[in-house]
């Protein structure tokens, strides 16, 4: 693990409430898919710190980059204040919610934010050009919040083995206006949109009570072994 001083290269913004942070690194400075950093930065004339998945991939080279909702909280709004050139205190690599190619099949439940560490594994996959069979459902209140869509649409039209299923579930929806899937990520939808689950190991991101109710399906309507779930819970949205 290494700590180092850095800038803000650049500031892009995703969604009406989401940014993606990046900060300048040097070539050699490496991490795998999906793992995090700690993030220190000055706000009103302190230092404040706090953790984030890196949402870019190892293959994207001279910068890291997490990506957060803006939010009313103290250090999110400290976040929105950032401006390029500002200076920031990076500690990194940690976790293990990672994947560099040990599986031949696997499949992604994302919800909102939560889907930052798998932009970094899905961009990885798909740069490197590894065989693995994909299937990502994401889920959103409104299509206005799909975080990264552009360049999951672009990975698909990149990557033969990969694909993206787009779920809302906001009861203001108009059907006509979207045409894809409605309502929450559950066994029902696993089963229709991922029928060979069975040979699947899964990857779950998103707020706490969203992952331990897709766990428990998994495990209890599906009957997914433990061993082939892994979690990753994203709390202070």
């Amino acid at each position: 693990m290494i700590e180092f001083e850095t800038s803000v290269v650049d500031i892009i913004k995703q969604t009406h409430d989401v940014k993606s942070f990046r900060f300048g690194i040097k070539e050699d400075i490496d991490f795998k898919p999906g793992q995090f950093f700690f993030v220190t930065i000055k706000a009103d004339g302190e230092e404040r710190t706090k953790h984030f998945s890196f949402s870019n991939s190892p293959t994207e080279k001279g910068y890291v980059e997490f990506t957060k909702r803006i939010t009313e909280s103290p250090f999110s709004k400290a976040l929105d204040r950032l401006k390029t050139g500002d200076w920031a205190k990076l500690k990194m690599p940690l976790g293990s919610f990672t994947f560099e190619g040990e599986y031949e099949r696997i499949a992604f439940l994302s919800g909102g934010i939560g889907i930052t560490p798998i932009r970094s594994i899905c961009k990885f996959i798909t740069d490197k050009g590894l065989p693995t069979d994909i299937i990502l459902l994401y889920g959103n209140n409104r299509e206005g919040d799909i975080i990264f869509r552009q360049d999951l649409d672009d990975m698909q039209r990149l990557n033969k083995n990969f694909r993206v299923v787009y779920t809302l579930t906001s009861p203001e929806k108009d059907k006509k206006a979207w045409p894809g899937r409605t309502g929450y990520i559950d066994a029902g939808m696993i089963k229709e949109e991922i029928p060979d689950y069975n040979n699947r190991v899964f990857y779950i991101c998103g707020p706490p009570a969203m992952v331990g109710n897709l766990v428990n399906s998994l495990k209890d309507k599906l009957g997914i072994r433990e061993d082939k779930i892994k979690v990753e819970n994203f709390t202070g949205y």
